[in-house]
């Protein structure tokens, strides 16, 4: 089988490349109070879209520095005293949370599911934080070059993950204890991210996760497709890489390798070995560094497109005891 990255055996004993924050602990124990100060409020607002044995709902919450945060939310119908597990979707790069008929088969499966708008990008929600610096073409350089590091674009959303997580946690209908998360590429990043800030996550499933080991993309030559914004990014901002690895080290503070550590919810990866979009090692920088119980599937010949099956297997390992 030819290879595009590291053989498999190697894959599992990387330990990624890119430069980890100081303060990094420090950084997120603040985020993550800044946004558990929000609360766990959201507005339902019926959705136009309704079918039997369902009922949908737009979702909004205020997310951390006052942007007003958009999802949908499917459950079946309400029935006192019941509680349904929950699962938190999350969408690809540029994207949005899609359709109410995507969240379906999770309710036809017992589960109150809700997704996520990603601020600024194709859905409903907003971004609202001023920045400095370069933001022309993508969303991880923005606010790189901003001296305040809260300021990196990422940071808020994935505590937009957390705080969607903790929403559905609070929901009368919900049973706190098995809330899970899963998403592709960006989604699997968001999915690693919010496992990482909700110590409470019952199970997680990220499909070829995007966000881990920027170091790694670059010195593979892969800094285009998804990871283009990281050359444009130098060739305007830093030409001659006087300051790469302060750049590198900030964006540390949002590489989920960084994060993996504090993961408690059982993981189950989706990774496909001819990934030339989020490469297989950048995955396993992440994955290699969760202590928590973990597992990983592997599709050798497949590349950053869906797997077979892969929804199947996330669903039923959603729903094992």
């Amino acid at each position: 089988m030819p290879l595009i990255d590291m053989p498999l055996e190697k894959l599992y004993q990387f330990e990624g490349l890119n430069e980890r924050p100081a303060d990094m602990e420090e950084y997120w124990d603040r985020a993550i109070a800044e946004m558990e100060a929000l609360g766990t409020g959201c507005e339902l607002i019926p959705a136009g879209f309704q079918i039997p044995g369902a009922e949908c709902f737009e979702l909004y919450f205020t997310g951390v520095g006052g942007a007003r945060i958009h999802g949908r939310l499917a459950r079946p119908k309400r029935q006192a005293g019941v509680r349904h597990p929950g699962v938190c979707i999350f969408h690809g790069y540029s994207g949005s949370g899609g359709s109410f008929s995507g969240l379906l088969r999770w309710v036809a499966a017992g589960f109150v599911a809700v997704n996520l708008d990603c601020r600024g990008q194709a859905g409903k929600s907003e971004d609202i934080v001023p920045v400095r610096g370069n933001t022309l073409h993508g969303q991880i350089i923005r606010g790189l070059a901003d001296p305040d590091p809260d300021k990196l674009y990422f940071r808020n959303v994935f505590l937009d993950t957390a705080q969607l997580a903790r929403i559905v946690m609070a929901m009368d209908d919900v049973d706190e204890t098995r809330v899970c998360a899963t998403g592709g590429s960006q989604g699997g990043g968001l999915t690693l991210a919010c496992a990482a800030l909700t110590p409470t996550l019952f199970r997680a499933a990220p499909m070829m996760p995007f966000l881990c080991d920027y170091r790694r993309v670059w010195e593979m030559d892969l800094d285009v497709h998804a990871y283009s914004e990281l050359r444009e990014f130098f060739r305007y901002t830093d030409p001659r890489h006087e300051h790469e690895t302060e750049y590198f080290t900030k964006l540390g503070y949002i590489d989920n390798q960084h994060l993996a550590h504090r993961i408690r919810a059982e993981v189950k990866m989706f990774t496909g070995l001819m990934d030339n979009i989020c490469p297989p090692s950048t995955q396993f920088a992440a994955y290699n560094k969760i202590t928590a119980k973990k597992s990983v599937v592997i599709y050798p010949d497949f590349a950053h497109e869906g797997y077979p099956e892969s929804d199947d297997l996330c669903m039923s390992f959603f729903l094992k005891d």
